[in-house]
């Protein structure tokens, strides 16, 4: 009896020994690349590209390409949406904002961040104000008032709209002092931000205001660290669902 025939697409589908350790070589050089972006610098929209780049590996699928296809070069790219466009001028507002307040940023006086309202610049209210007061110290601030007027004077600003958001701890003001409560003195303080923002050519006709008291806090309010991390202005630079 004749020994069994092999099956030619079992011989097709083998993979050759030599893939495995090329397999991780690429890994390895695709995680080598990906680490030299700065997460803070790059793109969103570019950092969406190369994660897609990741799904299918595998034994039999491989990864997706990164060139442009023949929809790109006539225009037709989801990276051309509207929405998009909006996403990738915030991310350049977000980098220029991150390089120009570098100093503030490492002295904690002014902090980063983003979320579902926009992109948010917050002052340390400490850093800006008098204790208890909603005036403005303008030898500490002018410097970084300019540099937000600065930034929102930018083209890429043009069809935003901007809010000034006040915050306070949870300390109730001096009853014998200008502030019945800390609505009045949060909001003060947002206003006078605004006058100086405005002072230094930023379009009054683009910004909101508000008071928030005690009523939305980062940390706890049981320690003074967490308390002087509440008390902020946080000036928002509004996504189009938060107009």
């Amino acid at each position: 009896m004749g020994a069994p025939a092999k099956c030619k697409k079992c011989e097709e589908c083998t993979v050759p020994e030599y893939m495995l350790t090329y397999g991780d070589m690429v890994t390895l050089l695709l995680t080598f690349f990906v680490l030299l972006y700065n997460p803070q610098t790059i793109e969103e929209s570019r950092l969406q590209l190369i994660l897609a780049a990741f799904s299918g590996l595998g034994m039999q699928n491989g990864g997706n390409t990164l060139q442009v296809g023949k929809l790109a070069e006539l225009g037709n790219t989801i990276m051309s949406l509207p929405s998009l466009e909006h996403g990738r001028a915030m991310d350049k507002s977000r980098k220029r904002a991150i390089s120009l307040f570098q100093p503030e940023i490492k002295s904690k006086k002014v902090r980063i961040k983003e979320d579902e309202r926009g992109l948010i610049i917050s002052l340390a209210a400490d850093a800006f104000f008098r204790k208890g007061s909603a005036e403005i110290d303008m030898e500490k601030a002018r410097s970084t008032l300019q540099k937000v007027a600065e930034l929102l004077k930018t083209p890429a600003m043009n069809s935003r709209i901007f809010r000034i958001e006040g915050h306070t701890d949870s300390t109730p003001t001096d009853p014998n002092g200008p502030w019945p409560s800390n609505w009045e003195l949060s909001t003060a303080r947002a206003t006078n931000v605004l006058h100086y923002l405005v002072d230094f050519g930023v379009n009054e006709k683009k910004f909101q205001v508000a008071g928030f008291a005690d009523t939305v806090p980062l940390a706890s309010n049981d320690t003074e660290e967490g308390r002087a991390y509440n008390r902020r202005i946080d000036i928002v630079i509004l996504t189009d669902g938060h107009l």
